[in-house]
Parts: C-alpha cells; sequence; structure tokens
C-alpha cells in the first residue's frame, strides 16, 4: 500500500469530509484560472493511448474479450453472478510502459473499465441503443444536456455532445467525437470512440454563452476516448466500456487527499452511463416485444 492511501485511510471519514471541503474552496478557487493544455502533457496522453490500445489490440486477438475473463477461475464465476443479479462491475485501469506505470506532467489521466448485464436483450438491439446519437440528450440525461449525429459513412459516426456536470461549480463541455464500429463474428461488436474536439462552455444558457478555446478553459477536460465491447450471450448482452479521460493535474501538496476522492467521479460516471444503458435497451424491448 502506498503513502498516498495509507494517509488517506488514517484520516477519519468526518475529518475527511471536513479536509475536503476546506480544499476543494482552494481548489475551486484555483480552477477558476485558466489551465492550458501542455504540449508534453497531450504528448503524454497520446503515449498513454498507445500502449492501452497495444494492450486492447492483443485482447481482442488472444482474449480476454471481457474485463472478467482474465480473472481467475472462481473469481471469473463470482463477477458473472454479479453481473446476472444486476450488479455494475467498475474498477480502475493503469497502462504501462516497459513495466512501468506511465505518468503525464500536468495532467490527471482517469482510466477506468466498467461492465453491465442487460437481460433478454439482443445484440441487434443493444446497438440500437449505442448508435442512436440523437437520442442520447435522453438517454443520459442529465449528464448529456444536447446530442447530435454530424455525420455517418457506413460504420464510421461523427457526433457533438454537450456535458453538463453540477457540484460547487458547473461545468459545461462541448465536444465532437469520431467513432468506429467493427463487428467481431455474429455475437460480439466493438466500438473506438475519439475526442477531436473539446471545449469548456462559458455562461452556458445565458445570452451570452460562447465556447472558451480549445485546449484552453479550465482544465476539466482536456481529452476523452472511450472503447465499447458488446457480447451477446448467457440470454442477454454483456455491455464493457473503458473510459481513457484526461483533465488538468492536482496541486502536489493537495495530491494524497484529493486523488482518491477525484478518482470516485469517473467511477460513478461509469456506473450512471452503463446504468442508463441498461434501462434504455430494456425499455426498447418492452415496447417492441
Amino acid at each position: 500500500m502506498n503513502i498516498e492511501k495509507i494517509l488517506y485511510r488514517s484520516i477519519s471519514k468526518k475529518a475527511r469530509s471536513v479536509l475536503f471541503c476546506g480544499l476543494l474552496v482552494c481548489l475551486v478557487a484555483q480552477a477558476l484560472r485558466a489551465a492550458e493544455l501542455k504540449k508534453q502533457t497531450a504528448a503524454a496522453f497520446d503515449r498513454y493511448i498507445a500502449a492501452s490500445e497495444k494492450r486492447m489490440q492483443a485482447e481482442l486477438k488472444n482474449g480476454p474479450f471481457l474485463s472478467m475473463d482474465a480473472l481467475p477461475e472462481e473469481q471469473r464465476g463470482e463477477s458473472y453472478a454479479q453481473l446476472q443479479e444486476g450488479l455494475i462491475l467498475v474498477n480502475p485501469v493503469n497502462a504501462r510502459a516497459g513495466g512501468s506505470p506511465m505518468k503525464v506532467p500536468g495532467g490527471l489521466i482517469h482510466d477506468w473499465v466498467g461492465v453491465v448485464f442487460i437481460p433478454n436483450a439482443s445484440l441487434a438491439q443493444t446497438l440500437a441503443v449505442a448508435q442512436n446519437y440523437d437520442d442520447y440528450q435522453n438517454i443520459y440525461r442529465p449528464e448529456v444536456r444536447r446530442s447530435k449525429l454530424l455525420q455517418r459513412s457506413g460504420d464510421n459516426f461523427k457526433v457533438f455532445l454537450q456535458f453538463y456536470k453540477k457540484s460547487l461549480i458547473t461545468v459545461v463541455i462541448d465536444a465532437d467525437f469520431d467513432i468506429d464500429y467493427k463487428r467481431l463474428g455474429a455475437d460480439r461488436v466493438v466500438s473506438d470512440s475519439y475526442s477531436t474536439r473539446i471545449a469548456e462552455v462559458e455562461n452556458a444558457g445565458q445570452a451570452d454563452e460562447r465556447e472558451l478555446p480549445v485546449d484552453g478553459g479550465h482544465g476539466y477536460l482536456w481529452r476523452l476516448d472511450s472503447y465499447w465491447r458488446l457480447e451477446e450471450k448467457d440470454g442477454g448482452v454483456y455491455v464493457q466500456l473503458e473510459s481513457i479521460g484526461l483533465s488538468r493535474g492536482v496541486p502536489t501538496v493537495f495530491a494524497w487527499l484529493v486523488n482518491p476522492l477525484l478518482r470516485s467521479i469517473p467511477h460513478g460516471a461509469i456506473t450512471d452511463m452503463l446504468g442508463a444503458t441498461r434501462r434504455f435497451v430494456a425499455k426498447t424491448d418492452q415496447a417492441h416485444p
């Protein structure tokens, strides 16, 4: 166990809450200042993505297709049982290069993988929901406020999404994505989604609403790449999502306390997205018996 975890767990839950609220005030004040994406930060993220995709390509070629399939037999059985009982399994992922964890100077990578099981669903039904980009603003509300399919060419989609998040501060982000789908046999489909433009929105919903410069703003989100895997088996469809995002880094003096809490945010986002996907596919199934 590293020193960050030891320090974090040594503080009582109540004390953590008090400290976190105080630190959040400091961080919010700092976050109100602009944070430009540096070339070295973007380059490090690109290297992280390259290492991650190398691992994914090996998985798609030789297995495991779903993350649980890499577990020992007993744990694998337990994971499948939990999924079929309705749980959503979410875990962190850390890409490595040469056996060492990869670091991103000036940035923070959020890499999580989650899996959900949708009983009584078909691959075709699930895929139809996944590709219904115009309706994402309804499927994934309130996190997605606006959505539009900009262009489709076969299995390639160009999509616009506007993300919304409100906590101590309200963050609205416009993002364009380039998404490719590929079928792997009769029962499997994969898709790769790459952000091609991310811009923070200032004064959202007001008359003077405007986008801040790309790779500028406050650094809440600079990059977002997502990798989906769908597999039909066991009387339903397993949906796996690995999401890799890049945001501004946290000051070192705060990192030991704030980083564990920041990592819980993408965990919740993936859980919510997979849960919404399951609900909408089930609703579609009921509407078309």
